[in-house]
């Protein structure tokens, strides 16, 4: 059980006037109702408002906030800025973006600025990098918060001494992963796909498109492209399967070596199937097939004195 959910049912508890223990037998007999098709947190708060708890307007930590969650209330330290960013709707209207990470003692999560007023702010540098800012009547989309016309973002006077700085990465069971996720898991690779090969520009990485005889970079013009692959597989821990990537530099560490020897690189599949190992990587929405994906960032082989130590300690 993560600490996220942990805090969740203790905070529904203290506020319904019951153990946590109940409300945890309410979560599960929710998501048998639903057939699992909810997470956890997602049935708690499912709970909370049929108790008449909400989450509406309180303040929370970072590491309190989750997917669904309306008029989020929360303070934080700017860690990280992007560029601002035009673009162009469909029906051809302009708007610009900008997109702030956030961080507190607890975690840190990534906000998205669409109204003008406050990207104002960004670009006349009144919020700029380790200010600290307090956001009013935000909504999570996914793991992030967004703010609108009727949100609010202001400095504060809030000090933070020491702030999470590092991506967080949570331990999570595959049934309980939600887009925008930073997740690891223990799970055994239970199919193979062959790999797919592209091309990047060798400047930027960033892949390039054929154009006569060579390819081009949209940033660095016709360049001699680098040869790259990414292999597609299927992870399951028991509660869920979802179907993952791994991007080249990654396949290597699956024990995938051989991909241009059709039989070796055969073998090398067969000998993943049943495989266990640790995952880590972002959870996203593939658009093609409108499933979540997990995008692999590191895969390390079970540890089994760390493994029995950790089931031990439960």
């Amino acid at each position: 059980m993560n600490d996220n959910y942990e805090k969740i049912l203790e905070r529904i508890a203290k506020s319904a006037g019951l153990t946590k223990e109940e409300i945890e037998k309410r979560v599960e007999a929710k998501r048998a109702k639903l057939s699992g098709l909810i997470s956890n947190e997602g049935a708690a708060q499912v709970i909370a408002a049929e108790l008449g708890i909400s989450f509406d307007n309180e303040k929370l930590k970072i590491d309190e906030l989750l997917p669904g969650m309306r008029k989020v209330n929360t303070t934080g330290k700017v860690i990280y800025i992007s560029p601002v960013r035009e673009f162009t709707t469909k029906k051809g209207d302009t708007g610009k973006v900008v997109n702030l990470t956030i961080a507190d003692e607890t975690s840190n999560i990534k906000v998205v600025l669409w109204d003008t007023h406050h990207i104002g702010l960004v670009e006349k540098n009144e919020i700029a990098d380790q200010s600290v800012v307090e956001i009013l009547n935000g909504s999570m989309r996914d793991n992030e918060i967004h703010l609108g016309n009727f949100s609010e973002i202001k400095i504060s006077d809030e000090k933070f001494e020491n702030v999470k700085t590092e991506k967080i990465v949570k331990e999570k069971n595959i049934a309980d992963f939600v887009v925008g996720d930073s997740s690891s898991m223990r799970a055994f690779i239970v199919q193979a796909f062959e790999p797919r090969f592209f091309n990047v520009c060798s400047e930027c990485s960033k892949k390039v498109n054929p154009e006569g005889d060579g390819f081009v970079c949209a940033e660095h013009g016709k360049v001699v492209p680098e040869k790259r692959a990414l292999i597609n597989i299927v992870l399951d821990d028991g509660t869920e399967s979802i179907r993952s990537v791994l991007f080249h530099e990654k396949i290597a560490d699956l024990g995938i070596t051989e991909l241009e020897d059709p039989e070796k690189l055969l073998n090398q599949k067969e000998d993943l199937l049943g495989k266990e190992m640790v995952f880590s990587g972002n959870v996203r929405m593939n658009k093609f097939f409108n499933n979540p994906e997990f995008i692999v960032e590191d895969v390390q082989k079970i540890n089994l004195d760390e493994l029995i130590g950790k089931l031990e300690s439960k």
